[in-house]
């Protein structure tokens, strides 16, 4: 090993003692019961609750895929993706923070997603949050695996260190802070790790312009590259039988740019309907101290959002001019934020730097693996199961059933060639569509019940997997994203079958009339506030 990339290894080897000093520290408050170890006891401040929900939001994708994207194919598909994942992380902070805040303490203090969605219906047999717990542990093991490929790939493109072994030390690491910390420790490893991305992605995306030579040298070569910055149109590689893009005389060879209309934009800005059902975000709402401080986090989080998506998008075009023949498959594509790292910064920053690439990936992969542990121990073991399991018990299976996602996380991860963009939107696709329709009616319409409730998850689920592996591949008008046709029929499912069967209970009336009254949090928001929070 060099002299640099020892020191890079020493930086990296920092960030790793940070974030496990950060779970250890909070262990002892985090397993004091189930609330806090899940919820950290609704006592989260708000930039706390900002940057966690968006460092946890922004897996591998945001320093990896939107660069990798943005690197092989051009402007219009990822630069469509960041609009509609801005316009979601807004809107979604907008109209369903504060009133998921509110609720979830009216309906009997939910402390997990599927817990809220049987309490708000009174579902007595937790048929919906099983039915919840289980599309979570599904979708969450394969979102765990592509943060874990995102650990692999950071250190055999820096070091040439085996894939698979760096892959599985990534994803042990990430599973002890969990295990060990709980919400806590999540949340405040997320806010370190929401600095360093933003941190990381700042220094690169300034040097990569100075190393450019400023952006009218990049834009005069990208415009040559037929429909690379044209927001209508996309560019398309010449590739190979292997998938590999061709060269020629030192240059990328590309064909006639595909045509980017009104359906294929509206499809990729889709994107940004996920957040409504995005398990890992809606925790926080839950989380936070207090539903008067959402406004503060949500302009923290919405700035964020916007110049870390700006930011990782510019890497991957600015880097297809300074190397533009070097990374010529999609996966390559996406170590593009690691080469540039790597050629222009001091071995110590470098280290620090691409330090947030792991960010990215472990904080959403403990944010993953707690989610899924706390549904299946609450919803599926303490519900189905014991329903007078202690707390104690509660949180041994919490930490079995994160030892079962990891293990399933790296047979996900095992494919040293998996497309970190395509495994994120999968899944992405998949939460989305099952929760985010479910989680709006459940807010705002109080006529939905719980078969409604049922059909709409398991439509949004079952239409994600059917649009994707047979409809999707008729192409056409048929090859858009799934989120969107599948989002749609959630919401049909819910109106029509909620219609069609017997109305709610006087009691969950009553119980959403009283949970839309602003002030029925005031004595308990100063409860908490005189108690102190444990996080800014």
């Amino acid at each position: 090993m060099q002299n640099s990339d020892a020191i890079i290894v020493f930086a990296i080897l920092i960030y790793f003692v940070v974030v496990l000093t950060i779970g250890f520290v909070y262990a002892k408050r985090s397993n004091s019961s189930t609330s806090e170890y899940f919820l950290g006891g609704r006592k989260v401040g708000p930039w706390f609750t900002a940057l966690s929900a968006e460092a946890s939001d922004m897996s591998g994708y945001l320093l990896m895929g939107l660069p990798g994207l943005a690197y092989f194919t051009g402007a219009s598909d990822v630069g469509w993706t960041a609009i509609g994942l801005a316009l979601g992380t807004y809107l979604n902070w907008k109209f369903v923070a504060e009133r998921l805040r509110r609720y979830s303490v009216v309906a009997n203090d939910s402390i997990t997603i599927p817990g809220f969605f049987s309490n708000r219906y009174h579902d007595e047999k937790k048929t919906i949050g099983t039915i919840a717990a289980v599309i979570i542990l599904v979708f969450f093991s394969v979102y765990c695996g592509s943060c874990f490929v995102t650990c692999g790939r950071l250190f055999h493109t820096l070091f040439g260190l085996d894939y698979a072994s760096m892959m599985v030390l990534g994803a042990l690491i990430v599973f002890l802070y969990t295990m060990v910390g709980g919400y806590l420790s999540v949340v405040a490893t997320d806010f370190v790790q929401g600095c360093l991305m933003f941190f990381a992605l700042a220094v690169v995306v300034i040097g990569s312009i100075t190393m450019a030579g400023g952006l009218e040298n990049t834009v005069a070569f990208l415009s040559d590259i037929p429909g690379y910055l044209s927001m209508t149109t996309m560019a398309v590689p010449m590739v190979d039988e292997t998938g590999t893009q061709m060269v020629e005389n030192g240059m990328p060879l590309f064909d006639e740019p595909a045509t980017y209309g009104i359906i294929t934009i509206i499809s990729t800005m889709s994107w940004g309907l996920g957040y409504f059902g995005m398990p890992q975000v809606l925790v926080r709402f839950m989380g936070i101290r207090s539903q008067q401080e959402i406004k503060t986090s949500r302009h923290i989080a919405v700035v964020w959002v916007v110049i870390s998506m700006f930011c990782a998008v510019m890497i991957g075009l600015i880097g297809r001019y300074i190397i533009p023949s070097e990374l010529l498959t999609s996966s390559s594509a996406e170590t593009i934020f690691i080469v540039l790292s790597k050629m222009m910064l001091p071995a110590f920053l470098c280290g620090i730097v691409v330090s947030g690439i792991l960010a990215a990936s472990m904080s959403s992969a403990s944010s993953y693996l707690l989610i899924t542990g706390s549904s299946v121990a609450e919803n599926i073991y303490r519900a189905l199961f014991k329903k007078d399991a202690t707390d104690d018990q509660v949180l041994i299976v919490s930490r079995i059933t994160l030892a079962l996602v990891l293990i399933f996380g790296i047979v996900v991860a095992w494919d040293s060639n998996s497309v970190i963009f395509t495994v994120v939107s999968y899944a992405w696709a998949g939460l989305g569509a099952s929760f985010g329709p479910l989680m709006l009616f459940s807010l705002y319409w109080r006529r939905t019940n719980k078969a409604g409730a049922i059909a709409g998850m398991l439509t949004g689920a079952g239409m994600v997997l059917i649009w994707h592996n047979l409809i999707k591949p008729i192409g056409g008008i048929f090859g858009i994203y799934e989120l969107g046709p599948a989002f749609l029929c959630g919401c049909i499912a819910i109106v029509v079958v909620s219609l069609l069967t017997k109305e709610p209970d006087q009691s969950i009336y009553d119980e959403f009339d009283h949970y839309m009254d602003n002030d029925i949090e005031g004595e308990r928001n100063l409860e908490l506030v005189l108690e102190g929070d444990v996080t800014a």
